[in-house]
């Protein structure tokens, strides 16, 4: 008899991925598709991380690590965080995984009982909410105001008893904002623990990113290689936490996962050592785009209120054209053969918006938008 436990009922598809699949489709039967859809970078992995990754295959570096991850990586993560922060992070306070997902997925098993309840973000990044449903959590959806921002008075009157945490992400996905430091701090000082995903980090290019750490060391911050260092293939991430909690997360972590991929973890030492110059030229050229990006969805008609100002994407309001951001976005990959990614995948008051990634060339960008005002035109 067939029986599917109901919290994984309740999860929603991925739909960039659904778009992303039907574009690999199109591609197979010959149509040419613009990427705009999918959040990775477009460049290749920098040198050093690819001959450090090499290299340790070559030296048969092939087996298990610690289970909290490579001492040598950890003392590197705690560095670059001083480096990048001027906050002292404790290298055993650091557990190193198979990307930021898993990250994700500890803290939240670490803070979450049936039936509890952590606050996010509406619209976020489409897959916390499900992360939540995974450990019989609810999520409790605060709305972005006007500019999509986060505003510490909703967050207050979300918290209850039931609360186990406070989920940021800065810069965000799909907004781009970065949140202001006023904001930080005052998260900080809530009582509530606050689970900080930080993977976008680096790729900023108006104001700077700060990290929760700057603020209180008793938050958990998630982190990786992926977007920063152009890495996504090597799964690879980190979480840091408070000192109490690591012999849970590290019990956690033995079970449900052994350890990250020890070549992996050679590689991310070689990034964070060698790879700033390729993360420099990565933000300048993202930069380019994203200007580029505004100016060209603006003159189409589509409502930018404030320009996001790190990660890659542009979080535009199409309501101009649509009420039904999931058909629309379908019909320009079918029409247009343009992929992007329908803001109702980010939650709620997401609908009506069209998530844009510039992470593609500035000449495929310039054609997939061409092709976007041909068929904004013909509506």
């Amino acid at each position: 008899m067939k029986h599917i436990n109901p919290q994984v009922e309740q999860m929603t598809p991925f739909i960039v991925m659904d778009v992303l699949e039907r574009a690999k489709e199109l591609e197979r039967e010959g149509v040419s598709i613009i990427h705009l859809e999918v959040g990775e970078p477009d460049f290749d992995t920098p040198a050093c991380v690819l001959q450090a990754a090499k290299l340790s295959l070559d030296n048969q570096c092939t087996h298990y690590t610690h289970s909290l991850g490579d001492v040598q990586l950890r003392k590197e993560i705690a560095r670059f965080y001083k480096d990048e922060y001027d906050v002292t992070v404790d290298p055993e306070c650091i557990v190193v995984t198979s990307g930021s997902s898993p990250a994700i997925l500890l803290a939240l098993m670490l803070l979450c009982e049936a039936d509890c309840e952590v606050i996010l973000s509406n619209p976020g990044y489409a897959c916390y909410r499900n992360f939540l449903l995974a450990v019989q959590a609810n999520p409790v959806l605060v709305p972005l105001r006007k500019g999509m921002e986060y505003h510490m008075d909703d967050i207050r009157k979300s918290i209850s008893s039931r609360t186990r945490a406070v989920f940021i992400n800065s810069p965000m996905n799909p907004t781009g904002n970065l949140l202001p430091d006023s904001f930080l701090k005052e998260i900080a000082s809530l009582g509530v623990p606050v689970i900080s995903d930080e993977i976008y980090h680096g790729l900023v290019y108006d104001g700077k990113a700060r990290s929760i750490l700057e603020f209180t060391d008793k938050a958990f911050v998630v982190n990786g290689f992926s977007k920063r260092f152009a890495m996504t293939g090597f799964r690879l991430g980190y979480l840091i936490a408070p000192k109490p909690y690591m012999r849970a997360l590290q019990t956690l972590q033995q079970n449900l996962f052994i350890c990250a991929p020890s070549m992996a973890q050679a590689a991310g030492i070689a990034a964070l050592r060698e790879a700033a110059p390729d993360v420099e030229n990565m933000c300048s050229i993202y930069n380019e785009r994203r200007l580029y990006m505004i100016e060209r969805l603006r003159a189409m008609g589509f409502g930018i209120d404030v320009e996001p100002m790190g990660a890659f994407y542009v979080f535009a309001d199409a309501r101009k054209f649509t009420k039904d951001s999931y058909q629309f976005a379908f019909r320009i990959l079918e029409e247009a053969h343009v992929g992007v990614t329908p803001g109702i995948d980010f939650g709620t008051c997401g609908e009506g918006f069209i998530r844009f990634s510039y992470a593609n060339s500035l000449e495929n960008i310039k054609e997939g938008l061409d092709r976007l005002e041909r068929f904004l035109k013909q509506l």
